[in-house]
């Protein structure tokens, strides 16, 4: 499998995963807040 340079990968906002908050532990609420974050620093550029 040939490695992709950092301009051919692929660059999406809103990925399509499958996450509940049933089910959330604490570190999937971080990485939760820690993604808000960083979609808010991305939009100010």
């Amino acid at each position: 499998m040939a490695k992709k340079s950092r301009q051919q990968l692929p660059i999406a906002k809103n990925e399509s995963v499958e996450f509940s908050m049933e089910y959330a532990d604490r570190e999937d609420l971080k990485a939760l807040q820690r993604a808000k974050k960083a979609d808010k620093r991305q939009e100010k550029d």
